[in-house]
């Protein structure tokens, strides 16, 4: 009873001995100029929308996301690192986990909101709506994270491997089953494999085995889509297998208005932003040409408006951060807090790396935001949390 009380006074003084330094100077201003021009953009490429339905204020929708954000950030970085240690504890991780998941069963509910053909999204209602898919994406983080350190002896057995591995499948294949969203299973998926990855020794079998299942994932859906084809089934193919055929072929006009429009016009805008682009506001891709120009489509809009230079621009301030964060990881005092920071690290780098290729027809479309930019309040404000943690650790690094 006494060695408890006096370890309860020293994380005491431990926690008044701790700096109360200022943030990170790389991440808070690349993040402010990321959501700068995400306000400039978003507001640019609904103004029009806007106009033709009053009820349509997306950028009050964002800015009043972002502010939330960054109480967050704050609230986070001001609190002592052993509630941030807390959150990895076996109990905490896997009720945050549960929560996440039951999230995604309550889109089987009344709670469940259709938007496009697509349940992804709880109705709150006065409160708005919060996608499911991102609360999950934090669970995984902080799961695999705080696994790790924990077991971190036996990580490298199959048993210790197998059960991060299978928490993140279950998760990723929940949301893709339950909601149909390809896009977050993917990063879901990555988030926890590039994780183990990073803290396993055998590095090489896993290169390995997931190249091979990948490749033979890619070569099966090409393989089914070109035989539908063939056999002309084109009307009655599943939409991810018509998507793969745009990507091929997005001139085809068999699939003009079946979602090859909208990787033209996105290409169109690229195309005709040049080096300097067309200038702020004065995009016409925009206007009702690039279906969801204001989410999933936002970069093709950068692109002709703010021309190579202004694509260039985002994507070196969403370098710096992730960067940022691989430094901050590897400065880290415990390796709690380093897995931290690289989950997080991967999750802006694998969604700014899909979104890119999505809008620039390097492969099939399947409608990834950009982070810190597109439109949607669950989205910001569920990476602005992860930054928080990162600033965390790098204040527990400075101690």
């Amino acid at each position: 009873m006494e060695d408890e009380v006096r370890k309860k006074r020293r994380r005491k003084k431990r926690d008044k001995r701790e700096a109360i330094v200022l943030p990170d100077a790389t991440i808070i201003l690349a993040l402010f100029g990321l959501m700068v021009v995400g306000a400039v953009m978003v507001y640019s490429t609904t103004s029009y929308t806007s106009n033709l339905d009053a009820q349509s204020n997306f950028l009050k929708k964002q800015i009043l996301a972002e502010v939330i954000g960054i109480v967050g950030i704050g609230f986070i970085y001001l609190m002592p690192y052993r509630f941030i240690r807390w959150l990895g504890s076996q109990k905490i991780r896997v009720l945050l986990l549960m929560v996440s998941l039951g999230s995604v069963l309550l889109l089987l509910t009344p709670l469940g909101k259709t938007v496009n053909g697509a349940t992804r999204w709880i109705d709150l209602g006065p409160a708005g709506q919060i996608q499911p898919a991102e609360i999950v994406k934090v669970a995984v983080l902080i799961y695999i994270a705080g696994y790790i350190a924990e077991k971190k002896d036996e990580i490298n057995t199959l048993r210790g491997y197998a059960v991060p591995f299978v928490v993140t499948m279950a998760g990723a294949g929940l949301v893709y089953i339950i909601s149909d969203n390809l896009s977050s299973a993917i990063i879901i998926a990555g988030i926890g494999v590039l994780m183990l990855f990073s803290a396993t020794k055998e590095w090489k079998w896993q290169i390995i085995i997931y190249t091979a299942a990948a490749a033979a994932v890619i070569w099966g859906m090409i393989t089914i889509a070109h035989a539908e084809a063939a056999a002309g089934h084109i009307d009655t193919m599943k939409f991810r297998y018509k998507r793969i055929l745009i990507w091929e072929d997005p001139t085809n006009p068999d699939f003009y208005y079946e979602g090859a429009y909208q990787t033209l016009q996105g290409l169109y805008a690229i195309g005709s932003g040049g080096v300097f682009g067309k200038g702020i506001g004065k995009g016409v891709q925009k206007l009702g040409k690039v279906p969801e120009v204001h989410n999933d489509m936002i970069y093709s809009a950068i692109c002709e408006e703010g021309g190579l230079i202004g694509a260039a621009f985002v994507l070196i301030l969403l370098g710096a951060i992730v960067m940022r964060c691989l430094q901050i990881a590897l400065k880290s005092r415990d390796i709690y807090g380093m897995l931290l920071c690289t989950g997080v690290m991967i999750h802006i780098a694998l969604q700014t790396i899909l979104n890119v290729m999505v809008v620039t027809n390097t492969m099939p479309n399947t409608g990834v935001s950009l982070p810190f930019i597109s439109y949607g309040g669950t989205s910001a404000l569920f990476l602005m949390v992860e930054v928080g943690l990162v600033l965390r650790v790098a204040r527990n690094n400075s101690r």
